[in-house]
Parts: C-alpha cells; structure tokens; sequence
C-alpha cells in the first residue's frame, strides 16, 4: 500500500504527461540509478527547494546485491563539502532511540518495509536549519553477517523563508444569511497541525480577535496515509456592517512561524430610502429632494410623482436628487422614491407643499350704515392666512364673521359707531413671515327720502361679502364672533 501512495506521491509532485504519448516513470524523474558492486540507489542529486513551516518529501529508492538483508534505514543530514556525513548527522534512523530530539518524530519514512526498497523520507515542521546534504545508509546483513552500505549518491535541501499565504474560500454573502469563511493553510503535511486564528477589522478600527455571533472550528482531512489538509471553518450572521470589512486568517506552525491572508468582505444588502430636504416650500422657490439608499451592490432609485400615471421624474444609482426649479402650487403633492435592488424593490414617500400668499384681494372694503360700520377684507394663501383688524383695539363692542373656502379667507367685522369717525380702516393679513396690509376706504350710505329710495339694510356688507363667492362650487365655513 505504502508503495502504491509513493508512486501517487511522486506523480503529484514532479507532474504528469498524461494524454501526451509520454509514460512518466520513476527513472525519467528521478534520473537514472547510480550502481556500484550491485548496489543501487535512485535519488535526485539535484537541489529540492521548499519554504520554512512546511513539509517535504525526499524520494528515494535502493536495491542490494545479492546476499544482503537490508534491516534498517538511516538517514544523515550534513554540509556538502563533507565526503561522508558522520553517526552524530543522524535525522532518521529505523531505532528510533538513534534519532536526535530535534528529528524525532518530524522525520518519517514513507514505507516502514524495508524489504520493498523504498527509501523515501517526509520532513514535517521545516525550519531554513534543515538546510543540507542528505544522504542514505542501509543497515542489514549480508549473507548473515551485520553490514551497512552508505551510498555516495546525495540530495540537496533548501528551505527558504517562509512566503506562502493561507487560501481563504469566500462564498457570496447576503445580509440576514448565515455565512461560512474557510481558510485552509498551506501544506499537505502530517506533522503537528497549525493553530489557525480568525482576527476581524470593522470600518476604521482596531483588528481584535473574533467574538460575538461568529464562530470558529478547525477540520483536518487525511488526503493520504501521510498527507492532511487543515483548515479552520468560520460561521457568522452576515449584516450590513460587515460590508467592506477585513477578515484576516493566521496560522501559527509549531517551529513560531506565522503567515496569513487579508480578505474584504463583499455583503449583499440594502437599506431603507432615505429623504432628505425641505418638503415645505415658498412658491417660486425651488425644492430640492435626495433619496439616498446604502445596498451593495448599487440601487437603481427612481423619482416619480404620485397620480394616476406615475409622472416619472429622475433615476441614478444609489442616489438620486429630484430638482424642480421655481416652484408653482400644482407642485404639491406626493413624490415617491423607488429603489431597485437585485430582484427587490422598496420605495419611500414626500409630501410636497408649496406655500403662497397673496395680497388684500379685491371686493375687500367698508360700509358705514346708520352710524354702524361693517368691514370685509379678503386674502388667500396656503396655510390659510390669518387676520386681524388694528382698531378692534379702541372697540370693546364689535362682531367678526370668518368664512372660509378652499384656500381663500373672508373676515367681516361689524362695529356700532358711537362718537368715532374713520375714513379708512387697515385690515392686515399675514402668513409666516409673510404680511400684507391695505387701508379700506369706508364709504358712507346716506337713507334717502322716503318714497324715493329703500333703505339698504345693515346686513347688506354680509351680502356683499357672500356674493365674492358666488362663483365656487365649495360650500363656505362661516364663523361668528361677538365680544
């Protein structure tokens, strides 16, 4: 079995020519045997490059002469200027109680059967220390006497610094969906696991260690007898706040090396709209609306006016700003922002009103009738206007009469004259910072002799103040007052 999964080993690491013509075989790609006196090892004199933290295998393979019982395997590790690596070179031997401390355990023969020939050798937990010449004796016995080859044949190892990074596997995440992170160390190695850690960085903060609704659990996989994969598995509840947010894996090897890898999650997620901007405005100004919608990826925000063919207005991407300049009161009413986002749409409302005011309108004015006075001014506006007659102030006795239709307010008030005189009466409207003031003229009416002329009644001013609406359809709302 052991020499089955070598023989995959070695295909994985030097390639395979398949579909090509060309059979890969243990010679082609270690290179020829090197024999003296029918001893034969096949072995790559070349240089095998690997990085600090990680593991590598030395592939090997020997036959003896006839007559020899091989037993044991012993593997030395020295400079390659020596001739020959010394009993104090040891990194692997069969006895385990021959092998330094610093090896023990971290150096393994891939086929505990000798008798098959198989020399290869794994290093787990690489240090640069393990940097040298290696080089193989077969201990046994030959034709019954204890004898041991040492083969001048060596392989040269070179361990660099450690650069490969963790790969961390990010599936698309969506806001409210539980999302799962794996990060899988670099290696194939059978050594001592690595520690793998999970740190977190929000939007302009520290990194910490994760903690909360994340989770993390670490998972080894035997890919062979003697290769695994870890990796850490990482679950968590995605939500908006994780968006553009670091994730950062580390691995921790046994011998204090450290790499990791920084990824920028990307989280599927969408806010309300948002409206911003004065939804009262003076007429003739201008209104000014932005709806804002955070979502990744970008909304499509579309303005429209509500009414029965949904006036459609503006459209951009996250943002749109509905601009109308100049502002007239059919520009009332309700405006809708609809943000699309994927496949789901939601939407947000304003209530536009554009405030007016207007002056003293005509048919406002004055009647003195039998030293009674009756007065009529009218105003419109949106709010309604409010008001008021200055010299109420010099009356305790006087009655006021408001009528209210659609957007347009009539005040009448009537005062019983006693001693006074006025020429005029100043009747002042005001909305907000808005006023209007005007002076009614009083025109006096005279009864006439009798038989010639019918006197006009005090509540002729009442009759004159209904006839200004005449022409609406809306039916008024009349107050009396009477102090």
């Amino acid at each position: 079995m052991f020499t089955f999964f070598w023989m995959t080993l070695l295909f994985f690491l030097w390639g395979s020519t398949k579909n090509t013509g060309i059979r890969l075989t243990v010679e082609s790609a270690l290179g020829r045997p090197v024999c003296s006196g029918g001893y034969c090892i096949t072995l790559n004199e070349g240089e095998i490059t690997t990085e600090a933290g990680l593991c590598v295998v030395i592939p090997c393979f020997f036959t003896m002469a006839d007559g020899f019982t091989p037993k044991a395997i012993v593997w030395f590790k020295c400079e390659p200027w020596r001739r020959r690596c010394g009993d104090s070179d040891v990194v692997f031997h069969t006895n385990r109680n021959k092998v330094p401390s610093e090896f023990l355990g971290r150096v393994l023969l891939l086929d505990p059967d000798v008798s098959q020939g198989n020399c290869s050798i794994m290093i787990n937990d690489l240090s640069t220390s393990d940097s040298g010449s290696y080089q193989l004796r077969v201990n046994g016995f030959y034709q019954g006497t204890a004898d041991g080859v040492t083969f001048p044949s060596r392989t040269s190892l070179s361990v660099k610094d450690l650069t490969q990074k963790p790969s961390v596997m990010i599936p698309p995440l969506t806001e409210g969906q539980q999302a799962t992170l794996t990060c899988t160390a670099p290696g194939l190695c059978s050594g001592s696991p690595p520690k793998i850690t999970w740190m977190w960085r929000g939007k302009g903060e520290m990194e910490v260690n994760i903690t909360g609704n994340m989770a993390a659990s670490f998972k080894t996989e035997n890919l062979t007898v003697v290769t695994q994969r870890h990796s850490s598995i990482l679950t968590f509840n995605s939500s908006a706040k994780h968006h553009n947010t670091n994730v950062t894996c580390k691995v921790s090897f046994t011998s204090g090396l450290t790499t990791e890898e920084t990824v920028t999650l990307k989280v599927n997620y969408k806010s309300q709209p948002q409206i911003t901007g004065n939804t009262i405005v003076k007429e003739g100004d201008d209104l000014n609306l932005t709806c804002n919608v955070e979502s990744f990826p970008q909304s499509v925000v579309v303005w429209t006016k509500h009414s029965a063919s949904e006036i459609y207005l503006q459209n951009n991407t996250g943002s749109a700003t509905l601009v109308i300049s100049n502002v007239t009161a059919p520009d009332s009413g309700r405006y809708v922002c609809t943000a699309t986002h994927l496949n789901e749409t939601v939407s947000a409302y304003a209530d536009v009103k554009i405030t007016w005011f207007s002056k003293i309108l005509k048919g406002s004015g004055c009647v003195l009738q039998s030293a009674l006075l009756t007065c009529v001014c009218i105003t419109e506006g949106f709010p309604l206007p409010t008001i008021t007659w200055p010299l109420l102030k010099d009356h305790t006795e006087y009655s006021v009469i408001k009528t209210v239709s659609n957007h347009t307010i009539n005040d009448t008030v009537t005062i019983p004259l006693k001693n006074r005189h006025y020429v005029s009466v100043e009747c002042y409207s005001s909305q907000g910072n808005e006023e209007a003031k005007e002076n009614l003229t009083v025109q006096e009416d005279f009864p006439e002799k009798e038989g010639t002329f019918s006197p006009l009644p005090v509540t002729s001013a009442l009759t004159f103040c209904a006839a200004s609406f005449q022409m609406t359809n809306t039916f008024p709302r009349v107050t009396e007052i009477k102090l």
